[in-house]
């Protein structure tokens, strides 16, 4: 039997949302083929949660010590949205360690963390996406960014997730509140032109053999957007499988088999899209999804009828980095 290390916490605005993912993927781990920890990330510590007690972890290798036996892990699931795990740097000390992992190595996830640059390389590869700006001055001069950018826009923290410091901006007396929002969370900050259109959420794993693409999830929320509130506070409507036709369907999954194989992501992937003008523009790759009961992939992986515990253990059989 193999010892898991669930990774989770980190010291993000997403913390929380982490341990939730962190907790199902235990309840649902393979308990047959192996042993899951909670292994909590704070403040560049490593601790195992056992019976709700903190172990340290020895992070020369990765190891604990648990009724005076040495411990050590043989892989780990990435559940820690945010940093240290989506922008890549946990992953370049497990490397060190040659313990695998079952998200994208630190190369991909420095990438696709940067929401700026992850366009960039997108659209080089041929796929569509927004017009985009990037920001690092608080006090720069906002006529210039419309300008560039016409009204309404996506203010967005460069390097966040769980669209925590995101603002719809329609006129331009919101934008100075929403880039001091923004460089809350983040010292670069994203101008994103806004496009109108059905929000369509697309999960896509390795099952050993092939890249899978999960049924996709349409999203509709009373809100401007897909905010915090709408993702795990319940006000949004989400429909698997989506309620478009076909031919579009088909295209969006070719579409995210195609990104993950040329941007050559690993483990379970969300690739959310808008659909504009029957045009599927991406406007975010997520490479260490929710996990929560209410996230999108759980959801999608029920639509398809497969078992998640199945998943799970298509992840950790495929990890080597």
């Amino acid at each position: 039997m193999e010892n898991i290390a669930i990774v989770t916490g980190g010291d993000s605005s997403e913390h929380d949302i982490s341990l939730k993912s962190a907790n199902n993927i235990k309840a649902i781990l393979d308990d047959s083929k192996y042993k899951g920890f909670l292994v909590l990330i704070k403040e560049n510590n490593l601790y195992v949660v056992i019976n709700k007690k903190k172990i340290e972890i020895d992070k020369s290798d990765f190891s604990f010590i648990y009724q005076k036996r040495k411990k050590y892990f043989n892989k780990v699931f990435m559940a820690l949205h945010g940093p240290p795990a989506e922008n890549g740097v946990l992953q370049k000390y497990l490397d060190k360690l040659n313990i695998e992992y079952s998200a994208c190595n630190s190369e991909v996830s420095e990438v696709t963390f940067n929401k700026y640059e992850c366009n960039k390389k997108l659209k080089k590869l041929g796929f569509l996406c927004s017009k985009s700006i990037l920001i690092n001055n608080k006090n720069i001069n906002t006529e210039n960014i419309i300008e560039k950018i016409p009204l309404p826009f996506f203010v967005k923290p460069n390097t966040c997730g769980s669209s925590f410091g995101v603002s719809k901006v329609k006129f331009k007396k919101q934008l100075k509140k929403a880039l001091d929002t923004a460089f809350n969370h983040s010292n670069e900050v994203i101008i994103e032109k806004a496009l109108s259109g059905i929000e369509i959420g697309s999960g896509v794993f390795f099952d050993g053999k092939k890249i899978i693409a999960l049924p996709l999830t349409e999203i509709k929320t009373k809100n401007d957007f897909f905010d915090f509130a709408a993702k795990y506070n319940g006000e949004s409507e989400e429909y698997t499988p989506a309620r478009i036709n076909n031919e579009i369907t088909q295209s969006i999954k070719n579409t995210s088999i195609e990104v993950y194989k040329k941007m050559k992501l690993k483990g379970i992937c969300r690739i959310d899209y808008i659909l504009e003008n029957h045009k599927p523009y991406i406007i975010e790759i997520n490479t260490i999804p929710g996990f929560t009961n209410e996230s999108i992939i759980p959801q999608q992986i029920q639509a398809a009828n497969l078992d998640f515990k199945e998943i799970i253990n298509l992840c950790l059989a495929n990890t080597k980095n």
